[in-house]
């Protein structure tokens, strides 16, 4: 059967923070208070607090961005800053309600450099991702969503490994065994960041399209024939 964009492509390979099953009993507001003390890596010494992932507990779509940024770090919610704003809009457009999602991050502490009274986002290294997938693993587990979407580069990685890359994946289901199936797209950020207009928009329509991709699959608009298993 030929594959469409609308039809979950190949199946991934496990990644690190697939689901934490020693987590799997605890409620999320149990999983939050053990990451507030969290030592896993060294990101929790400059940060201003740690950033909980925030959504219902019974959510069926999770987003997973990258690491908070500065202005959630001082909020201590996710996706409370410009890029935050634009994934909303993104989402009102695709029919998806913000407040039925669970969004969090693959990190949860704002890594940063200091350059005069800014602070400038600076990218967590593997190390810090992998440290971290332990509490996004844990999240996976409580909440057992239907469909995940990863929000750029390092999300996928958290979450399907190494040789998932956004240009090459973006826009195909990957099923995850029988679990759940993730949605590969950019970071709302990345939109902020294109000067031409024509491509800001171009770039914005397909991530809407993405978005919307996600919510077909939640709503069980895409046969589930034309899935393919994990081995």
């Amino acid at each position: 059967m030929a594959t469409t964009r609308n039809s979950p492509e190949h199946s991934a390979t496990q990644g690190p923070a697939l689901e934490n099953p020693h987590m799997s009993g605890l409620s999320l507001g149990d999983i939050r208070q053990q990451a507030e003390d969290c030592r896993r890596c060294d990101l929790y010494k400059h940060a201003t607090q740690l950033v909980f992932g925030a959504g219902p507990e019974n959510a069926k779509l999770m987003l997973v961005g990258e690491q908070p940024g500065d202005k959630e770090d001082l909020a201590g919610k996710p996706f409370v800053g410009p890029a935050g704003t634009v994934l909303t809009e993104c989402l009102e457009e695709a029919g998806i309600e913000r407040e039925a999602c669970y969004l969090t991050n693959a990190v949860k502490h704002f890594k940063y450099e200091q350059r005069g009274k800014r602070r400038l986002h600076s990218k967590p290294n593997a190390g810090e991702v992998q440290r971290c997938s332990w509490w996004l693993g844990a999240e996976l587990a409580r909440l057992r969503p239907a469909v995940v979407v990863a929000l750029g580069a390092t999300a996928a990685g958290a979450l399907l490994g190494r040789s998932i890359r956004v240009t090459k994946d973006r826009g195909r289901p990957l099923e995850v065994g029988s679990r759940f199936l993730i949605v590969v797209t950019i970071h709302p950020s990345y939109l902020l960041r294109i000067r031409d207009r024509l491509n800001a928009n171009r770039e914005r329509e397909h991530f809407v399209a993405d978005l919307r991709l996600a919510n077909e699959l939640l709503s069980g608009k895409i046969e589930p024939a034309a899935r393919r298993q994990t081995r």
